[in-house]
């Protein structure tokens, strides 16, 4: 009889997490098909999209890294990376909903801490710089978005509602609905007031290595004068 109960009391608990487990894999095509226009329907986002896959194959990694089976997790996360192109440490600590468009190249680091609604899109880094010890990695807010290519490096918070742009490094805390762009990043737009720049979106950001190009063409002129300038002043004391 005893035998009995212990059964079925792990045959309720296998299936109480069977049902959580599908509560959140359907939140996630949701979200994916909320915020990508290219999702067409949820069967091609539960079977063709490697975010989706990473996201699923995390949450098992994580649950056996929480319990120390720290190889075993490994062992889901390297295969995770291989199928998906996305890595992320069976440590790292990820909310509901987060969608990680196209995804390849996206690291997590093991101390990283995600929130709830948020967008990653590819090439993203949740890192460290190497010289910090014990939380060595960012913890990103809710409804955070980062643009393709950032890289976030450190133990510091990116605050609710945030974005970050495409090809940011980021090396420092964002606060709360701000809006940060450029190598090393800043901050340019906080809530609806203009800091230093026009308002960004996924969109309409500028691109810093243009920029500097940009920069760097309009010296070149001021040279290519000045030395114009000096070749004509001293042909005319010749």
């Amino acid at each position: 009889m005893e035998v009995a109960n212990q059964l079925r009391k792990k045959l309720e608990k296998l299936k109480r997490s069977a049902k959580e487990a599908y509560a959140l894999v359907r939140d996630d095509v949701r979200a994916v098909k909320e915020r990508d226009p290219a999702a067409t329907s949820s069967a091609e986002v539960l079977l063709l999209y490697p975010g989706l896959h990473a996201l699923v194959l995390h949450r098992a990694a994580h649950g056996l890294h929480v319990k120390g089976h720290t190889f075993a997790a490994r062992t889901i996360s390297q295969a995770a990376r291989l199928l998906t192109g996305i890595e992320i440490h069976p440590g790292a600590k990820i909310g509901k909903r987060l969608v990680i468009d196209h995804g390849a190249a996206v690291v997590i680091g093991e101390t990283a801490e995600i929130g709830d609604d948020c967008t990653i899109y590819q090439g993203v880094t949740l890192g460290g710089t190497g010289k910090d010890t014990g939380k060595r990695h960012p913890t990103v807010g809710n409804r955070v978005l980062i643009g393709a290519g950032a890289k976030v490096l450190g133990p510091f918070t990116i605050g609710d509602d945030a974005k970050i742009a495409a090809g940011a490094v980021v090396l420092e805390a964002v606060p709360e609905n701000a809006t940060a762009v450029g190598i090393p990043a800043r901050v340019v737009r906080l809530g609806n007031r203009r800091v230093s720049a026009e308002d960004l979106d996924q969109i309409h950001i500028p691109d810093p290595i243009e920029q500097e190009i940009c920069r760097l063409g309009q010296r070149v002129l001021a040279l290519e004068k000045k030395l114009k300038e000096e070749t004509n002043e001293n042909g005319q004391q010749g």
